[in-house]
């Protein structure tokens, strides 16, 4: 994925962009044989999160078949008005991800920096939520997983087992979330310098799947776990 030094010379003489003078990279047929193929590897990717996140559901189902008194009480705990509200900022995220995509597609300089520093900020917007108003409350109130569980409220004693699913769940989700963050600053940085444009965008749309993986996993976690009650 680099371009060549004399197109390099000649698009700063002719004051054009990196996107503009875009080659391939040589072991790439053109710029469609790669793109292909760096989607098809985004999507291979992609497919090894989606089976770590089976593992989660596929866990919980069982859990909650064997637990079902631990699983509603715990969930009765949550505030499902936060979880709401990060399903909404993340779906708003998905919409400025895919704008974000279709203005690298169109040249769209302007618009593109500004829908990929919009998830950025809900991004961070989902975590200041999740940390402040989530996990920090149930951090004092002793709502921890296993052997740190120590609110006195309990009604199954199999509840330190539910808290054990829900810090694991959001935490691995989170984390995901905190990574998405990180490579919307990376396009951004290059988005700033000219890196993405109608010849060459593939970063901004694998990232872009990417984070609509993130969202879809988020869509299944807030009914399992503040709904279930």
């Amino acid at each position: 994925m680099s371009t060549l030094p004399a197109d390099k010379d000649l698009a700063s003489l002719q004051g054009l962009s990196y996107a503009e003078t875009y080659h391939a990279a040589e072991h790439f047929r053109d710029r469609d044989h790669e793109f292909d193929a760096v989607k098809m590897g985004v999507w291979l990717f992609l497919s090894t999160e989606i089976l770590l996140f089976s593992g989660l559901f596929v866990f919980y189902a069982v859990m909650r078949m064997l637990y079902p008194e631990a699983f509603i009480h715990g969930s009765s705990l949550l505030d499902w008005r936060w979880g709401l509200i990060n399903t909404v900022v993340l779906l708003l995220s998905s919409f400025t991800v895919a704008a974000a995509v279709r203005d690298a597609q169109l040249g769209r300089q302007f618009w593109l920096k500004v829908n990929i520093a919009l998830t950025f900020l809900f991004g961070l917007a989902f975590l200041a939520i999740k940390f402040v108003f989530e996990y920090y409350p149930k951090w004092q109130e002793g709502k921890l997983p296993g052997m740190f569980y120590s609110y006195p409220n309990w009604e199954s004693p199999y509840e330190p087992l539910w808290w054990g699913l829900y810090w694991g769940a959001t935490g691995v989700h989170a984390s995901h979330v905190i990574i998405g963050m990180g490579l919307f600053a990376w396009l951004y940085i290059r988005a700033q310098k000219g890196h993405f444009g109608p010849r060459h965008y593939n970063a901004v749309e694998g990232v872009g799947l990417y984070w609509h993986i993130v969202d879809i996993v988020w869509i299944f976690l807030f009914p399992m776990l503040y709904l279930i009650h």
